[in-house]
């Protein structure tokens, strides 16, 4: 009994090793290994503190404020699926075919934001095409627990699927008019969406409020 007891230990800890280091699914590749930075880079690069990797939970994290952290390389046609986990009150967000020198303006944004139990969402609250479209659905659960979230973009169509609910299917086509939503409603683009960029970087916003990510993996399509 003696032996076999550290042996089951030993078995205990591997395991949870490897849960740490999950593999991306066939067809995928991972973004962030769980372990290091690598392939991410930060504007200004003096806000690196900001954002922490957790090796023994596989986590990426920001812990400071007011600095996006972005791939290193450009994505256009993919599929990107990850898990995000937010504080209490968190705005944060996910960017794609974004343009780290003005997101903003410069690509797209999925609002990630601690809006659970709402009745009345828009524009603003989780899993919205930030400022163009309305989730279908408020599907994002509680502070505190983990969210599973895919984000097909392919041509001028982006879907977004929260927590097994797909909850927008949006044809960037039907924005022609800068400022505007094709039901008429004022947006924040000075570019009609149809007109902007379809590849760019990927990146997670730091709006002051802490987040985290993980299993971070990526199809090209």
């Amino acid at each position: 009994m003696k032996k076999i007891f550290p042996l089951f230990v030993a078995s205990i800890l591997a395991l949870s090793s490897l849960a740490a280091k999950d593999s991306p699914p066939r067809g995928f590749k991972s973004l962030f290994d769980g372990q290091s930075l690598k392939g991410w880079y930060f504007i200004p690069s003096e806000i690196e503190p900001i954002w922490k990797v957790d090796s023994k939970k596989g986590t990426l994290g920001r812990v400071g404020r007011n600095g996006a952290i972005w791939t290193d390389d450009t994505y256009g046609d993919f599929i990107l699926q990850l898990e995000f986990k937010l504080s209490r009150n968190c705005n944060s967000g996910i960017f794609v075919r974004s343009d780290p020198q003005n997101p903003v303006q410069g690509g797209f944004e999925i609002q990630l934001l601690d809006s659970h139990g709402k009745t009345s969402i828009g524009t603003h609250d989780c899993g919205a095409l930030y400022d163009a479209v309305v989730p279908s659905a408020n599907a994002v659960k509680k502070a505190g627990e983990w969210n599973q979230i895919q984000i097909r973009c392919e041509g001028p169509i982006i879907e977004i699927t929260l927590n097994g609910h797909k909850i927008v299917s949006a044809n960037l086509n039907r924005w022609t008019t800068p400022e505007q939503n094709p039901d008429g409603s004022k947006n924040k683009f000075k570019t009609a969406l149809k007109d902007l960029p379809r590849t760019g970087h990927i990146g997670f916003q730091d709006h002051g409020h802490n987040a985290w990510f993980r299993k971070v993996y990526l199809k090209k399509l």
